[in-house]
């Protein structure tokens, strides 16, 4: 009984030493006034719906890395998951460039007789896979995910594995104009249905700061004359709707001025890229001063 006591007080002490080791070695880990630094921040780019005018995400693409902009994900939906998943795989936005303008309707549009819409997409698909190698997008250089709709259930779609050109072709796939595609056992069609600027997507996938590029406000074209470009219009007016209800998502807007430019009109390519440098090149003031901030806290590793 004499030697319980004080085997009990020895543990209590060790405790008590230990603990208090802890505590020292904790606090001399960082000086008085410092914070611990807190996990490496993401930043997540995301390029929205709106067909022709998507030639504008090229332009805010080249501004971003002139700034030197880390950009950690990119999501994109529709004709933004086609411009990012050349980035995400590695095209420099001046690749882009030159892709856009040497790239010809027929490379990505099939045409056959009306039937679930006036374009297969098979072209569409191929077009990004030979231009990614058949690299599966979870081996692209960024982390890229491409936001379709399951058209059986209206059920929103984030792909981010597997074949790009499948999932940018679903994502891609307007009603009415293209083919639903066929994934496993279900049909998808355009992601811009569900939602057309996906930020919070970005954030549901870890982003910390997400920059948005909203391709989808101030809807101005003459009246349309033909079957599609009626459909493209209607399509371009919900867009504008619908992406409203996301921006509170983004810690960054960027709205280039391309509502002019109707969606199917590959003439004016070159001005929506100016468009996109121009909008971009005004947010910057904005995007640097988070940056900078985060590269303070030391939460950026570039």
């Amino acid at each position: 009984m004499e030697n319980k006591i004080p085997q009990t007080i020895s543990k209590s002490i060790n405790f008590i030493v230990c603990f208090v080791s802890m505590f020292l070695f904790v606090s001399c880990a960082t000086t008085p006034g410092e914070i611990a630094p807190s996990r490496s921040a993401k930043i997540a780019v995301v390029l929205g719906a709106g067909a022709s005018k998507g030639f504008a995400h090229i332009g805010v693409l080249k501004v971003l890395e002139s700034h030197k902009v880390p950009i950690h994900m990119v999501v994109g939906t529709s004709v933004g998951s086609f411009v990012g998943s050349l980035y995400a795989y590695g095209y420099s936005p001046y690749d882009l460039q030159r892709i856009a303008l040497a790239i010809q309707r027929d490379d990505i549009a099939d045409y056959i007789i009306p039937d679930n819409g006036f374009i297969k997409g098979e072209r569409l698909e191929n077009f990004i896979n030979t231009r990614v190698k058949f690299t599966p997008m979870e081996k692209f250089k960024i982390p890229f995910y491409a936001v379709a709709t399951n058209i059986q259930n209206g059920e929103e779609m984030i792909f981010g594995r597997g074949n790009p050109g499948r999932a940018v072709r679903a994502s891609c796939a307007i009603p009415g104009v293209f083919n639903p595609v066929m994934i496993g056992d279900k049909y998808y069609v355009d992601g811009g249905v569900v939602n057309p600027l996906a930020a919070d997507v970005a954030r549901r996938f870890g982003a910390d700061v997400v920059i948005a590029v909203d391709i989808s406000s101030g809807v101005e074209t003459p009246p349309p004359k033909a079957t599609v470009d009626t459909i493209m219009q209607a399509v371009d007016i919900m867009y504008n709707k619908i992406a409203s209800l996301h921006l509170r998502h983004s810690d960054i807007v960027i709205r280039p001025k391309v509502g002019h430019i109707g969606s199917s009109d590959f003439s004016k390519r070159h001005e929506a890229i100016m468009e996109g440098e121009k909008a971009a090149t005004e947010a910057m003031p904005a995007i640097n001063q988070i940056v900078e901030k985060l590269r303070q806290e030391g939460r950026l590793s570039q």
